[in-house]
C-alpha cells in the first residue's frame, strides 16, 4: 500500500491519517494517526528511552520524554514545531500545560528568559490554548507568569496560580497589563477559594477571565477535602448564585498523582502491586474522572494513556 499526506486507511473499526513530517529526524519519516483510539505513532518526534520497561516499570516517564528529546531531536525542533501543528489539526485537542517546575530557584532555577523562550516556542508551533504552570516559588512565578505573559500577548493563555502570596503581581502584570486569564490557587477551602477570587476581580481583572484551582490531592490522600470542596463550590455556585465562585475549576491532577508510592513503587518491591506504569496510570484515570465528576470543568493530565481515557469517558458523556 502506498500513501501520502493526507491520505487515509480504513482497517475496519479502526482509520489511519498519515502526516509527513520530514527531517524529524529522517528525510521520508511519516506520522500515522488513528482517530477511534486516538493514538498518534510519532515516529521519532516523541518518544522515552527504555521503551521496554525493566522489572520495576517505568517509573520517571516524563523526565526520560525530556532526555530522549534533548538528546534524539532536540537539533530537530524546528521541524518538530511543524508537524505539530498537523498533528493538532487531526482531532480536537483543549489546551496544553507548560509546567516550568526547573524554574525553581531551589532547584534547576532556570532563568526566565529561558522559560519564556521556551513558552514562545510552543506558542508559535501549535494554535491552541496554553496553560503556563509555575514552580510553586511565589517570587519566581509572579515575575515568571509576567514575563510570559507579555511575550504571548495576544495568544490565549492561563497563568496557573496565583495565591494569597503573590496574587497582586500576577493580576497586575499577567491579567490587567496583558489581558491573559488568570488561576486563582487555593488550599481545598471554599472560604479561601471565595476570598481569593474577590481580591483578583477587586483589581480589575474581569470574573470571566479567571479560573479556580481549588487545591488537588491525589485519591486515597486526602482526596475526600478535595470532592467536599468542589461540591460546595458548585452548590455556591449554581444553587445560591454566588458570582464569585462561578469560575471555571481546572484540577492540576498529575503532579499529583504521579509523586505517591502507588505510582512510583517499583513491582520488585510490591510484586503484587503489578506493573508501576500500569498503577500510575490507573491512579491519575481515577482521580481525574472523579475530579470531573465532583465539579472539575478541566483537569491537567500527564500519561498519553490517561489522557485518551478521559477524554473517551467526557466524549462519551457529552
Amino acid at each position: 500500500v502506498v500513501v501520502k499526506e493526507g491520505d487515509e486507511l480504513s482497517l475496519g473499526s479502526h482509520t489511519l491519517h498519515f502526516v509527513m513530517a520530514p527531517m524529524v529526524h529522517w528525510p521520508e519519516v511519516m506520522l500515522s494517526y488513528e482517530s477511534s483510539e486516538k493514538l498518534l505513532f510519532s515516529a521519532d518526534a516523541f518518544g522515552r528511552f527504555g521503551v521496554v520497561a525493566d522489572g520495576d516499570g517505568i517509573h520517571n516517564w516524563v523526565d526520560e520524554s525530556r532526555r530522549y528529546y534533548l538528546n534524539i531531536v532536540g537539533k530537530y525542533g524546528a521541524q518538530v514545531q511543524a508537524v505539530l501543528k498537523k498533528a493538532a489539526a487531526l482531532e480536537h485537542v483543549d489546551f496544553v500545560n507548560l509546567h516550568f517546575a526547573s524554574a525553581d530557584p531551589n532547584g534547576a532555577n532556570k532563568s526566565v528568559e529561558d522559560c519564556v523562550a521556551d513558552a514562545k516556542a510552543v506558542a508559535e508551533a501549535i494554535d491552541k490554548p496554553i496553560v503556563i504552570s509555575g514552580c510553586k516559588n511565589p517570587e519566581k512565578d509572579a515575575e515568571l507568569f509576567s514575563k510570559i505573559a507579555e511575550a504571548l500577548q495576544g495568544k490565549n493563555i492561563l497563568v496557573l496560580s496565583a495565591k494569597e502570596e503573590n496574587y497582586k503581581g500576577i493580576a497586575a502584570g499577567a491579567g490587567l497589563a496583558y489581558g491573559q486569564k488568570v488561576g486563582a490557587e487555593s488550599a481545598v477551602d471554599i472560604n479561601l477559594a471565595k476570598q481569593l477570587n474577590v481580591l483578583i476581580t477587586q483589581m480589575g481583572v474581569d470574573g470571566h477571565n479567571v479560573a479556580m484551582n481549588i487545591g488537588s490531592a491525589a485519591a486515597g490522600y486526602g482526596f475526600e477535602y478535595v470532592v467536599s470542596t468542589l461540591e460546595r463550590v458548585k452548590a455556591a455556585a449554581l444553587s445560591q448564585n454566588d458570582t464569585t465562585l462561578q469560575m471555571p475549576i481546572i484540577t492540576p491532577v498529575g503532579v499529583e498523582t504521579w509523586g505517591v508510592k502507588e505510582s512510583t513503587a517499583p513491582e520488585s518491591e510490591n510484586p503484587g502491586w503489578g506493573d508501576a506504569e500500569e498503577r500510575g496510570v490507573d491512579m491519575e484515570v481515577e482521580t481525574a474522572a472523579a475530579c470531573l465528576a465532583y465539579g472539575s470543568d478541566a483537569v491537567i493530565l500527564k500519561h498519553p494513556e490517561s489522557i485518551k481515557t478521559i477524554a473517551r469517558l467526557v466524549a462519551a458523556l457529552m
